[in-house]
């Protein structure tokens, strides 16, 4: 993975990493917006909530093709689905580890393809209840209602994972997902 280090003036040994590509912000942050939109302003029976679906389903499905093409922080292979790997991040954690991973650590992975699998399956529900062989039937509906549940409980999880490892760690990830740049404290490996 290429890194581009500089020390940053005001922290003192601090490290500014670039990880996360123009691409992957605004996919990120246009998601967040299509379900913030869908899940409180538009109409579920609207015209508006079926395209911004498909305007999350499209962004999802370029975030996909990013994960196999993009740079390597955007790659799947920098955060491999691995719940084996995510159980050996909380045992780390528990041990007082001192490792910021570049890309998502393997507890993010797992909600990134959560979060992913989803988003999936609301927008084929989503696409079903429009059709005449699915409209008005019952387990679709259910079906498409679980998920968006499942998504918003998935939601604040992934609020809090971010929070927690934030304050574990000194990496502001939010800004992070804003600027494209990890500030990595002294002290601390990278991954």
């Amino acid at each position: 993975m290429s890194e581009s280090i500089q020390h940053q003036g005001g922290r003192e040994g601090a490290r500014t990493i670039r990880v996360w590509d123009p691409l992957v912000r605004l996919i990120h942050w246009s998601v967040v917006l299509g379900i913030l939109l869908n899940a409180a302003v538009t109409d579920p029976e609207g015209l508006l909530h079926e395209n911004v679906g498909y305007a999350v389903l499209g962004l999802v499905l370029v975030r996909l093709a990013w994960g196999v093409l993009g740079p390597a922080p955007a790659r799947f292979s920098s955060f491999p689905f691995s719940p084996n790997a995510a159980v050996r991040h909380v045992r780390e954690i528990v041990r007082g580890d001192r490792l910021v991973h570049l890309s998502h650590n393997p507890l993010g992975a797992l909600m990134v393809y959560n979060i992913w699998m989803t988003l999936g399956v609301i927008c084929a529900t989503g696409i079903m209840m429009g059709t005449t062989a699915f409209f008005g039937v019952g387990w679709v509906e259910d079906a498409h209602e679980l998920a968006f549940n499942w998504l918003m409980l998935s939601v604040v999880l992934h609020v809090l994972g971010v929070l927690l490892d934030q304050r574990r760690t000194g990496v502001a990830l939010v800004k992070a997902m804003v600027s494209g740049d990890k500030n990595i404290p002294d002290g601390w490996s990278t991954k």
